[in-house]
């Protein structure tokens, strides 16, 4: 299997937000500030590699009747160890994102690629899965943050940008703005995969 495209499946063409609409509720959820999507892009990133490369060892042991049990066991170890690591050293992030780094572990991004991915294919290749799809997840999670912060404060990973003139919209750090904004993210992401194959 052409590992480069392993990889760039994930980013790209496969992207679990704006392409495969995974994930959509951390993504709505947490996404008013730039540190937060970083922050769970990079928890995901650790959970889908780690996830990958056990369940990829464990694919011939693991019997059909009980894999999706199974897969979640392990899924659940890779997040219980993320948040007890993000309480411990990243204890304003971890405030932030609250309880979605536990709900990791039903992420369908993640027990998707265990199934349709790891439990099928090798150790090097799960593990260049799991982190062009959490890469591509911290990508359109941070975007979608970054515009919404901008957007709602005049700031970037916190940082003022615009003048004190700037009157935010409001809207932006709001539940509806979190709709408004991946949906034109993926309206734009599919106008521009249309004209590429155009």
């Amino acid at each position: 299997m052409d590992k480069v495209k392993v990889f760039k499946n994930g980013l790209l063409k496969e992207n679990p937000i704006f392409v495969q609409l995974l994930g959509m509720c951390s993504a709505l959820a947490i996404t008013t500030s730039a540190f937060n999507g970083i922050g769970m892009g990079v928890a995901v990133t650790v959970v889908l590699i780690g996830s990958n490369v056990v369940i990829s060892l464990l694919r011939k042991v693991i019997p059909d009747e009980v894999r999706i049990p199974a897969f979640i066991i392990v899924i659940a170890t890779f997040v219980t160890i993320i948040d007890l690591f993000m309480h411990a050293y990243t204890f304003e992030l971890y405030k932030a994102l609250g309880v979605f780094i536990p709900l990791i572990v039903v992420n369908c991004i993640i027990l998707g690629r265990a199934e349709s991915f790891a439990s099928k294919n090798g150790i090097v290749d799960s593990a260049l899965d799991g982190l062009g799809m959490g890469l591509g997840y911290t990508f359109a999670i941070t975007l979608l943050s970054s515009i919404r912060e901008f957007l709602g404060n005049g700031t970037i990973f916190g940082a003022q940008i615009m003048g004190e003139s700037f009157e935010p919209m409001m809207i932006m750090v709001q539940p509806p703005g979190a709709f408004i904004a991946l949906g034109l993210l993926i309206g734009l992401v599919n106008y521009l995969t249309r004209k590429k194959k155009a």
